[in-house]
């Protein structure tokens, strides 16, 4: 069970879709502290930043995503993980470090190259989105 008072890996994203990519992000950021917080940023149909602005995908799509691509390697909502909707951040600002670790993980590089936007070409193409 999701212990809400258990240290906790933080993931922020729009996941427009979710892909391997952060497949693979997820299994190093569970394997820190054996669960993850998992934040989709509130941007369909709006502007998720300097060129991020295709966000075909609602909440619910979304969600669904990330489960099913978690469920395929064994990890179950409301045990490893949570999603929780927030809004659309664009910023992450804090005064000191106080129990917070910032990290960037690297990958390999057919990890490093999987893109979204490739993806959601690719769906648009399909006729799947």
């Amino acid at each position: 069970m999701f212990d809400w008072k258990k240290p906790t890996v933080q993931m922020l994203g729009r996941w427009q879709p979710w892909h391997d990519g952060h497949q693979a992000l997820f299994k190093r950021c569970v394997a820190k502290t054996g669960q993850v917080a998992i934040q989709v940023r509130d941007v369909q149909g709006a502007s998720g930043g300097d060129g991020q602005d295709d966000n075909p995908f609602d909440w619910d799509t979304v969600c669904k995503n990330i489960e099913v691509a978690l469920q395929v390697d064994g990890f179950e909502r409301g045990k490893e993980y949570e999603i929780m909707l927030v809004p659309n951040i664009v910023n992450i600002t804090y005064g000191r470090g106080v129990g917070y670790v910032f990290e960037e993980e690297s990958f390999e590089e057919a990890i490093t190259n999987i893109s979204a936007t490739k993806i959601r070409n690719e769906l648009r193409d399909k006729g799947e989105l």
